[in-house]
């Protein structure tokens, strides 16, 4: 006998690899040919596909799949994720400014994964958000090529921010799938 559950069967996008997001052929994060040459080039690489990863695990979600919270007590939603990476990418640019630190995009702290509700325009404005604070933190550090340049009042290191977003973007794509398979049942790569 079949046992009931309210967990959404396992499933794939993929084809060909039936245990992958997606094809090989369509997955955009795949590249053919040789990697990036230098340590810059390869960091920046490496966070395109980050961010990238992100929006896949989201796409194809209305605004009530994106803000569940499938993993009680917790309140992380993939919308929430969303959010907190647009607020993570503004306090980065206040790590590497000697001015004063701009404000929370959304106020007291865990209000990104509080505020993180079934809403169309409150999707829109994470997605919005997350764009802008993504291209002015890569605009900020554009203007540093140099890996070891130390910057802000603590002077961290370039490098060390640049790895320090990957790892963010990383672990938060690890939750990312997770969320995902308990909205859906559909399974990482």
């Amino acid at each position: 006998m079949a046992r009931m559950s309210d967990q959404p069967a396992r499933w794939s996008q993929a084809t060909v690899y039936p245990d992958m997001w997606a094809d090989p052929d369509d997955d955009p994060r795949n590249s053919e040919g040789t990697s990036p040459d230098g340590e810059l080039p390869t960091l920046q690489d490496f966070m395109k596909d980050y961010r990238l990863t992100l929006r896949m695990k989201c796409e194809g979600l209305d605004a009530e799949q994106l803000a569940r919270r499938p993993v009680p007590p917790s309140t992380m939603s993939l919308l929430g994720l969303v959010r907190h990476l647009a607020e993570v990418e503004r306090d980065w640019r206040n790590w590497i400014s000697d001015g004063e630190p701009l404000p929370k995009l959304y106020g007291k702290r865990d209000a990104d994964f509080d505020g993180a509700v079934a809403d169309r325009t409150v999707v829109e404005s994470a997605y919005a958000d997350l764009a802008r604070e993504q291209a002015a933190t890569d605009a900020a550090l554009a203007a540093h090529p140099d890996l070891g340049t130390r910057l802000g009042k603590d002077g961290i290191a370039v490098r060390e921010l640049m790895v320090h977003r990957i790892e963010e973007y990383a672990r938060h794509c690890g939750h990312a799938d997770l969320l995902r398979e308990c909205v859906d049942g559909r399974v990482g790569q």
